[in-house]
C-alpha cells in the first residue's frame, strides 16, 4: 500500500543513516518500526532457556533418598549435632 507522510526533515535523515547502516531501505526500517511498536514483530528466533550446572557434592551424613534426612538439612537439625 502505497501513502504519503510528512517526517521531520532531521528524523528522516537519522533513519536513512541507520538503514544504510543495516543495509536495508528507509521502507523496510518503518516497517519494522511500526511493527514493533504495535507488538506484531516477526520472532527471528525463539528464545532457549540455558541451564546453568555448578560443580559439588552432597553434604556429608546426607541420604538422598531419606526424605526425612533432606527435611533435617533444610531446617537446619543437621547443624545442632
Amino acid at each position: 500500500m502505497k501513502t504519503t507522510l510528512n517526517f521531520n526533515d532531521a528524523l528522516i535523515r537519522k533513519a536513512k543513516a541507520r538503514a544504510s547502516e543495516r543495509g536495508e531501505t528507509l521502507t523496510a526500517l518503518i516497517e519494522r518500526a511500526i511493527r514493533d511498536e504495535l507488538h506484531d514483530a516477526p520472532k527471528s528466533t525463539p528464545y532457549r532457556f540455558k541451564w546453568k550446572t555448578v560443580g559439588g557434592r552432597t553434604k556429608a551424613g546426607v541420604d538422598l533418598n531419606s526424605r526425612e534426612s533432606l527435611l533435617d538439612v533444610m531446617e537446619g537439625a543437621g547443624d545442632r549435632d
